[in-house]
């Protein structure tokens, strides 16, 4: 039986590790091309160009008094000539929605919209007096969560995309024109959502909700997850635009058709992964319909927030993706191997039920059957360290790549000391593996025990000397 098991594992992590690199290949094919692509691209034409669509920006904000009015100033300074900024104050029991009133001189007007999507009852739709904020719109309704929430200003809004972002990230201002771009190029196919790369802010220098100075974090647990942010969204989800099995738009920032997002349903407020389910029922409905689709991404950094500085915060936010992660690949079984479904049906959910649901559960097993042959002296140490050595070596290539691939293009890190702080932290990252693995056990337990909820984020706010922190972000990792 253990003869068995040990099998199972190796030709696992072999897999895992094709798969790994695979991905890493693609990435770097798809890196090229894009950024070969857009160096010819004059963005400014789509900020004076009459025809650039209309955008509104979504931002769900619930108790957010420390940051809302920064962030709503960074919002509407963003680099786009046609949008408009529709904050959702989801209850706030703090005086968040006091202060935007305050700050913008709000009224409350007569709005005409429905309820195409079921949401909590919206108690007010509000504008500003003065001029100059007429892009802004704030809605005032009953606490529902941040899906009830993003549904609310779906229900508001009239343009034909939307972009859904957390209130409390800094935004880069070109953004929405790199977003955008997609959907004006595909001319075959519908673009019906559209995703970038999430950075982390945190020991960075912030003032008046901009970046004025990008630095490696301070602390050992954020810079483990810049690493592990960099090679998800770089090697990961890269690929798998190219492969046409995204199954993921981080939470934290995307832009979707508007119209195909009301006929799949909204958001869902049964899951505490609704960013991962909205694209898979996305995503379903378009394939079950016989329309031509696209889901793409965009390898720009668009995007900056906090991540968890400390275990406690950081277990409830993976425990948290992990639920969803059960929730998304139960509700969606149907397309396991479904070749009904393209590859998101043959390679996208495969993928991420094996290597991304049930790696972490095979190597908890593999951790408590190395046990069990080191009490019983049956372990054959030689195999064992050359094993590790192995696995060691490659985990360390695969995030030295990734390190790379950053280098290579977007280059944020300017000073070459915070590039060797991420590759030295490339060493220590695999020993860190287990407490992810264990995360990973906890968030199947509360999925099992039907657990529900977000859990309470901590947050920071603005600090003395420039200094800021977000929020826990909501981002699957395709790379564990």
């Amino acid at each position: 039986m253990g003869f068995v098991f040990a099998h199972i594992v190796f030709y696992l992590t072999l897999a895992l590790f094709a798969s790994y690199l695979g991905l890493g290949i693609f990435s770097a094919i798809a890196l090229r091309k894009y950024l070969r692509k857009n160096s010819y691209i004059n963005y400014n034409s789509l900020v004076l160009s009459p025809l650039s669509p209309r955008i509104s920006i979504i931002a769900p904000a619930y108790n957010e008094s420390k940051t809302i009015i920064d962030n709503i100033r960074t919002l509407l300074s963003l680099y786009y000539n046609n949008f408009e900024v529709i904050i959702v104050n989801d209850g706030s029991t703090d005086d968040t929605f006091n202060l935007i009133r305050d700050a913008y001189d709000l009224i409350r007007v007569n709005y005409y919209f429905d309820y195409r999507i079921p949401c909590e009852r919206i108690k007010g739709v509000y504008k500003s007096k003065n001029p100059s904020y007429n892009r802004l719109t704030v809605i005032d309704k009953n606490n529902g969560g941040k899906a009830d929430s993003l549904n609310a200003g779906i229900n508001i809004c009239h343009s034909d995309l939307f972009v859904s972002i957390d209130a409390d990230s800094i935004i880069e201002p070109d953004s929405i024109l790199k977003l955008v771009k997609p959907f004006l190029e595909e001319k075959e196919k519908k673009v019906i959502g559209t995703g970038g790369v999430i950075r982390i802010v945190n020991s960075c220098d912030i003032e008046r909700g901009h970046i004025r100075e990008i630095k490696i974090p301070q602390k050992l647990l954020p810079r483990l997850q810049v690493l592990e942010y960099t090679r998800a969204f770089l090697l990961g989800r890269m690929a798998w635009s190219q492969l046409d099995g995204l199954m993921l738009i981080s939470g934290a920032m995307g832009i979707f058709d508007r119209e195909t997002v009301i006929k799949a349903g909204g958001y869902s407020i049964k899951t505490v992964g609704e960013d991962m389910e909205l694209v898979l029922r996305m995503r379903r409905f378009m394939a079950e319909n016989d329309q031509k689709y696209e889901v793409t991404y965009i390898p720009d950094p668009l995007c900056w927030t906090e991540v968890p500085s400390d275990v406690k915060s950081l277990r409830k936010q993976r425990t948290r993706w992990t639920r969803g992660l059960v929730e998304s690949l139960r509700t969606h079984r149907k397309l396991f191997f479904n070749s009904k479904y393209g590859r998101l049906g043959i390679l996208g959910y495969p993928y991420w039920f094996f290597f991304e649901w049930l790696a972490p559960l095979i190597a908890f097993s593999g951790f408590i059957y190395t046990i069990y042959l080191i009490v019983r002296h049956s372990m054959n140490w030689p195999f064992y360290l050359l094993l590790f050595i192995f696995v060691y070596s490659f985990a360390v290539c695969l995030s030295t790549w990734a390190v790379l691939f950053e280098e290579i293009t977007f280059h944020k890190y300017k000073r070459k000391r915070d590039v060797l702080k991420l590759l030295s932290v490339a060493l220590v990252e695999p020993f860190i593996y287990p407490m992810h693995t264990y995360f990973a056990i906890r968030g199947n337990l509360e999925a099992l025990r039907g657990k529900k909820g977000w859990g309470k984020a901590e947050r920071n706010g603005f600090e003395k000397k420039r200094r800021t922190r977000i929020k826990l972000p909501d981002n699957g990792s395709d790379f564990n």
